[in-house]
């Protein structure tokens, strides 16, 4: 996991699964090579700017909204981007459920 001070975020053994997940959401919005950019970038899903120009923002939002290795970030609305207000952590169960059909 990470520890908060401050504004900093420590990285410890934990710490690989929430790199990847900002990475691949990062890739999937911006990368047209990615496997899934028609399903994010292509549609216009975006990263807000907050995040996108902090992983440090992201990983401190993580940790103070439910963050655990074993689930998922969701968006809420699939129609809007990834941020603060529109994400949340879900299991992978309730995930496949909220898929844009």
């Amino acid at each position: 996991m990470f520890d908060i001070c401050d504004t900093h975020v420590k990285k410890t053994k934990y710490d690989k699964k929430l790199f990847d997940r900002y990475y691949h959401m990062l890739d999937r919005c911006y990368n047209p090579k990615n496997e899934g950019y028609d399903n994010y970038g292509g549609r216009g899903i975006v990263v807000c700017d907050e995040w996108r120009e902090s992983k440090h923002k992201f990983f401190e939002w993580c940790l103070l909204n439910g963050y655990d290795e074993s689930l998922d970030l969701d968006r809420t609305d699939n129609n809007k981007g990834y941020d603060p207000g529109n994400c949340r952590f879900i299991t992978h169960k309730e995930n496949m459920k909220n898929r844009r059909r």
